[in-house]
């Protein structure tokens, strides 16, 4: 039977805020079985918000999660990528920002956090989530599905008019030696042309070319930090297996995504949520 995953210690990073700007602390901590990934602000009287998907409250460039009172996290999806990646069931992210550090765009800078605070199994058993019905959310020609299958995988596709994109697919199915490899790597990107308008809405502040690949016309300026030749679908997968990990338990489904991006995803979890016909809990044996 597996047993619910945690962290042997705490560890902790410093770095820039991805849109706010700005540095951030970071701590992550092991939690007792069943506190599934609460993260707390430090720097607002310790406020703690559960990473859930009925807790998001703005997907805009990046998912945010708040307490309800106007108290919240944002950019969560590379963490929850990486908590998701190395299979960690229970944790304490505290915070004295309102981000965690963006540090290099991708997950696999959590993952070796992860990775050097140690990982180990408790006692409890861990619970899935099988998808049991097809469940599709659409939005134009975005689409994003949740299908019946044995093992959690995705599917994903991207357009975008640059040719420095182009029409991207990817199969990825889930493994943690699978994440480490071929997802967790893959950075965030952007397009040049948009950035003076998301720092005048107080986005993007962060961003530099050493953490977002950035996208002129047709070419990546910076294309030195490439890791693979599709490194954009990879990342939309990444982003993806961050934002389901709001389910609160590992998905035992086929992600199919079709220019999905954050607020897709968190309406397919809510759709997937609306009926419990679609969905039942498991405890593998």
């Amino acid at each position: 039977m597996s047993a619910r995953r945690t962290l042997r210690s705490t560890v902790s990073v410093e770095g820039t805020a991805l849109h706010a700007g700005g540095r951030v602390r970071m701590a992550l901590s092991p939690a007792p079985p069943g506190t599934g990934i609460v993260f707390r602000r430090i720097d607002l009287s310790a406020c703690e918000i559960p990473a859930r998907y009925d807790r998001v409250s703005q997907t805009r460039l990046g998912t945010v999660i708040s307490d309800g009172e106007g108290r919240q996290v944002g950019v969560i999806e590379h963490l929850m990528a990486a908590v998701a990646g190395a299979e960690i069931d229970d944790l304490i992210v505290e915070l004295d920002g309102p981000e965690p550090p963006i540090l290099e765009g991708d997950a696999l800078s959590y993952l070796r956090l992860l990775e050097g605070a140690g990982i180990e199994e408790g006692d409890a058993p861990r619970s899935v989530l099988k998808v049991l019905k097809p469940v599709t959310v659409q939005s134009g020609e975005a689409r994003a599905t949740l299908h019946p299958a044995d093992a959690y995988c995705f599917d994903f596709e991207i357009v975008f008019p640059s040719p420095a994109v182009g029409r991207q697919t990817y199969h990825w199915p889930f493994s943690r030696e699978g994440f480490r490899a071929e997802i967790a790597p893959a950075r965030t990107f952007g397009f040049v042309h948009e950035l003076d308008a998301l720092n005048k809405a107080g986005l993007g502040r962060g961003a530099s070319l050493e953490n977002t690949l950035a996208i002129d016309g047709d070419k990546v300026i910076n294309a030195s930090l490439m890791r693979f030749p599709d490194e954009f679908v990879r990342h939309k997968i990444l982003d993806a297996l961050g934002d389901l990990a709001l389910a609160g338990a590992p998905l035992v489904a086929r992600f199919e995504g079709v220019r999905s991006g954050h607020a897709l995803n968190n309406a397919l979890l809510r759709a997937l949520f609306a009926d419990s016909a679609n969905y039942a809990w498991m405890t593998p044996g």
